[in-house]
């Protein structure tokens, strides 16, 4: 009997044990997002941008902004403000911060800090160093909480504060995680000066305001990242710096336009997307490579590879180019859609494979099968052309052919508007053909064979 109890109240033990930890997992398995908004509220934003001025807009931006988080879960929110509470002149008030706003959910403080920030009147300076170090005091002590700061501002630090060390100082503390900055109407100049302090945002228009507060909330709340893999033939994420799009799935339409990078750490760069839509990637490599219908799951980091194994190919004349400097055109292997047009003493990135080469010489020259292997370079070097003056006296019409002794090929025409021309011509004996505009009968027709050497200049008359 005793044996029985005691083991129905070990299995009980058991059993609220278990359902403690269960509890504490979920609790850390969802933490609570609490996010500082400090609003600048100085007398800058009086400011003329877009269609009225920068406060007007802000308000109605950020009211809009406000609406849309107010059934977000596991978010708290909070308001401070700076450079609202005493006029600038005669002396900056250095420490016009206040909280407005204190801590709580979403969906009791949406409403709260919309009414608090429609109410403002800009009127002083700008304490951004100041409003930072304050933080400690906004965020209060909580064992599951994610700390975020997003910095909404037209200007720069005006109090002699250094806000850059203020943020890696309170970041190394674990007040809060690394800041988001959004400029508004700012020099794009000043994107270094606050890139030290967070992650900047620069909002060059009201119609992208928006749009970078939800970008900012979807990085913040969700933690969702992506990175771009671009594969070389070994299957290593080492291909990069070219530019790529993501287009919404299935259609034209652009969300996002990256140019890929390693990041100092030698890894593909993290990005932040959407991820309550599907998106097609095309990354603009020659020839281009795409990968649609992707999903972004939320909450986690997204590894998106693509083949994108590349080489080089280098166009060089093998002598002086003179004026003339020939243009190529380059199509995948027996195809004829044009990939590229490649000038001369210019290195172009490829897709590994192989390539038709046509060279826009006189004559043309084709170069069947020119293989681009991973990460080296192919060089192709053609002889420098040389220049022929054709002197005619007189309008006319002839042709130039390529002429080895047994086979006659036509290479162009005259311009028959001009009475003196400058053909230029790769290497070789060639033959010209003419007749003056006057001259009614065949027997008229002059004929002139000629060399060209590579580099040269040489000067026919055809009279």
């Amino acid at each position: 009997m005793n044996f029985t109890f005691k083991k129905s109240k070990s299995k009980i033990y058991f059993s609220v044990f278990y359902l403690i930890f269960s509890i504490h997992q979920v609790s850390l398995a969802q933490p609570i997002n609490r996010i500082l908004f400090i609003f600048d509220d100085s007398y800058s934003m009086y400011g003329p941008w877009n269609s009225n001025i920068k406060i007007e807009v802000a308000k109605k931006v950020m009211g809009n902004f406000l609406d849309s988080l107010k059934n977000t879960p596991n978010l708290e929110l909070a308001l401070r403000c700076y450079g609202h509470t005493t006029f600038f002149k005669p002396e900056r008030n250095c420490k016009d911060s206040k909280l407005e706003v204190a801590f709580a959910d979403a969906k009791t403080n949406s409403q709260k800090i919309k009414q608090r920030i429609q109410k403002l009147e800009p009127l002083g300076t700008t304490p951004i160093a100041y409003s930072l170090a304050e933080c400690i005091n906004d965020f209060t002590p909580c064992g599951n909480c994610r700390n975020i700061v997003i910095l909404i501002t037209d200007g720069i630090e005006e109090c002699n504060g250094n806000p850059c060390q203020v943020s890696i100082d309170l970041q190394k503390k674990g007040i809060f995680l690394r800041p988001f900055v959004i400029g508004v109407g700012l020099d794009v100049k000043f994107a270094d000066i606050f890139g030290c302090m967070g992650k900047f945002y620069d909002v060059s228009n009201e119609a992208n305001f928006e749009d970078v507060l939800k970008l900012v909330i979807t990085e913040a709340i969700t933690q969702t990242t992506i990175q771009v893999d671009l594969l070389d033939i070994y299957k290593k994420p080492t291909e990069t710096d070219v530019d790529m799009t993501f287009y919404e799935a299935g259609t034209n339409k652009i969300k996002y336009n990256y140019l890929h990078t390693i990041n100092h750490r030698g890894n593909p760069d993290t990005l932040v997307l959407d991820p309550d839509i599907k998106y097609d990637l095309v990354v603009h490599t020659i020839p281009p490579v795409e990968k649609k219908n992707i999903s972004i799951i939320k909450g986690k980091h997204n590894v998106i590879p693509l083949d994108a194994p590349q080489g080089f190919l280098k166009l060089d004349l093998d002598g002086s180019a003179g004026k003339y400097n020939p243009t190529t055109i380059i199509r995948k292997g027996s195809e004829m859609k044009t990939l590229n047009v490649q000038e001369f003493s210019k290195t172009e990135k490829y897709i590994v494979g192989k390539y038709d080469l046509e060279i826009l010489t006189l004559p043309r020259i084709l170069l069947k099968d020119v293989e681009i292997k991973q990460s080296s370079t192919n060089y192709i070097k053609i002889p420098a052309s040389g220049s022929v003056l054709f002197s005619k006296q007189t309008n006319g019409f002839g042709s130039i052919y390529l002429d080895d002794g047994k086979t006659v090929t036509w290479v162009c025409n005259f311009n028959n508007a001009l009475q003196n021309e400058i053909i230029y011509l790769q290497p070789g004996k060639y033959k010209v053909v003419f007749r003056a505009e006057f001259a009614k009968e065949n027997l008229k027709t002059i004929e002139r064979n000629f060399e060209v050497k590579a580099g040269s200049t040489l000067a026919l008359k055809l009279f």
